[in-house]
């Protein structure tokens, strides 16, 4: 074979050189990061050009790393700025941009064997089931994100409720039913339609008071769909929810799976890890009770994208749905087959990246306190913005701000709902458009609501400022 067949650089100082340029690229986008738009649309020529064919006997290094600097690099999500409150997106941080750099040299597989990313990512496992108060038996896996998570949860939570022949024989037949309030994350459906148990098999529970689940209303209609014939099994506890950051009574909860004999799961995306705030903590009592957890590190924890976690109180309950060992996977006692137990055993992935390298270094690095601290910070800027726009005029605020998530709309003398929802689209599009800021929409009670989400660990009350001034002039001029 010719040396010409493998892939590496001909010149590696010039692919170091190429190299350092793009860290200094990298070092220089996030120092000036407050400079940018927030966001700025793709344009058209931009998505024409990236659909060129590929170049059929390559191109140098240099001119692809060319390429991505004017198509791909001026067009981001744009989650890193500050003042980018669309969804829930975490903003990154130095750290994470490390990490990230040193897991592609790696190129590790974590899907099993002997090698040293399976122990970095126990230990951080085991990191997550110390802070949620989780026994030392527990057992957890890294996830592409909570929606992953979920899934994984939702069939181990089957499996444990129509015993091991499940996995096996299948479910036909199986009459599942599993509850959640109503501004559950879609993610959560989703996982019951995979594992076969249909959308039709969640129920929507009652709300109670500050938009969590009414823990008295559930307990009578689990007890009817049981008089009907069904079997209930599963209850999904959201812990912030996506629409207004809203928390279901989880200890309460507990007490009600205790009594019912029914898997709790927490769906805590990112206001599970409120628990790192002291003033925030309460939030989630009785969340160690719980028999999984699944929640992000790329929101709050400011890992780089994808990141999460799914947790379960009982190691053998998760991993029996998904443990297997075919003879090309065999385990050994030495060599690169061992490292029992592989995490391929706990998930549906064999091929795994190396995530667990910058949650690592993000949790060592700046430590739970500073984290938390960080946490707090957003959900007391959106307590400020909030009560800034209840003192406003020509601005509603539509839910109260239960952690960090702000929803209101612009209101003009003389117009109907159907305008106003209209008015708010339109301000939604513009502010966006305008590169000042990103908020992104929601409904609250039928009405269309500009929402904002304050998850950024850069955010500054003076970003508040720039969101508040680009929504009254897109209000005033009407878009």
């Amino acid at each position: 074979m010719s040396d010409d067949a493998a892939l590496d650089p001909s010149d590696w100082k010039a692919f170091r050189a190429t190299l350092h340029a793009a860290v200094d690229q990298v070092v220089d986008d996030m120092a000036a990061i407050r400079g940018r738009p927030a966001w700025r649309p793709v344009p058209e020529e931009v998505k024409a050009a990236l659909q060129d064919a590929i170049p059929p006997d390559g191109e140098p290094l240099d001119a692809t790393y060319a390429r991505f600097r004017e198509l791909i690099e001026p067009y981001p999500t744009g989650n890193t700025h500050p003042r980018f409150f669309g969804w829930v997106h975490g903003g990154g941080s130095a750290a994470g941009v490390l990490a990230e750099l040193l897991a592609a040299g790696m190129n590790a597989n974590v899907g099993g064997r002997e090698h040293a990313a399976v122990y970095v990512e126990r230990a951080v496992v085991r990191w997550f089931a110390d802070l949620f108060g989780y026994p030392a038996t527990a057992s957890g896996i890294l996830t592409s994100g909570t929606s992953m998570g979920n899934l994984l949860a939702v069939v181990a939570a089957r499996d444990a409720a129509l015993g091991q022949n499940a996995r096996d024989a299948g479910i036909a037949g199986a009459d599942l039913i599993a509850y959640a309030a109503a501004g559950v994350h879609d993610s959560v459906a989703k996982a019951l339609a995979v594992a076969g148990l249909g959308r039709a098999a969640l129920r929507e529970a009652a709300a109670g008071e500050r938009h969590g689940i009414d823990v008295t209303a559930l307990r009578d209609r689990i007890r009817a769909d049981r008089a009907a014939g069904m079997q209930p099994f599963l209850i999904v506890a959201t812990a912030g929810s996506v629409d207004v950051g809203a928390f279901d009574p989880i200890d309460a909860l507990a007490d009600l799976c205790a009594e019912e004999r029914l898997w709790l799961h927490v769906d805590g995306a990112f206001g599970a890890l409120a628990i790192l705030s002291p003033a925030h903590a309460h939030l989630v009592r009785g969340i160690e009770r719980a028999d999984s957890i699944a929640f992000d590190a790329h929101k709050w924890l400011q890992a780089p994208y994808a990141a999460g976690c799914v947790l379960f109180r009982d190691e053998a309950a998760h991993r029996a749905p998904f443990a297997s060992a075919p003879a090309y996977l065999k385990r050994t006692e030495r060599g690169t087959g061992a490292g029992a137990p592989w995490y391929a055993d706990y998930g549906i992935e064999l091929s795994r990246e190396f995530r667990a390298l910058k949650v690592w270094f993000i949790l060592r690095h700046y430590g739970p306190k500073r984290l938390g601290a960080a946490v707090a910070r957003t959900c007391e800027l959106a307590a400020t913005l909030g009560a800034r726009i209840e003192e406003a005029a020509g601005l509603e605020l539509l839910a109260p701000v239960l952690l960090n998530v702000v929803c209101f709309r612009a209101v003009r003398d003389g117009l109907d709902e159907e305008a106003l929802d209209r008015l708010n689209a339109a301000v939604a599009i513009a502010v966006q458009e305008s590169g000042a800021a990103v908020p992104s929409t929601t409904r609250i009670d039928g009405r269309l609501a500009l929402r904002v989400c304050i998850v950024n660990h850069r955010t500054r009350p003076d970003d508040l400022d720039v969101l508040l001034r680009a929504v009254n002039d897109a209000a005033l001029t009407g878009c």
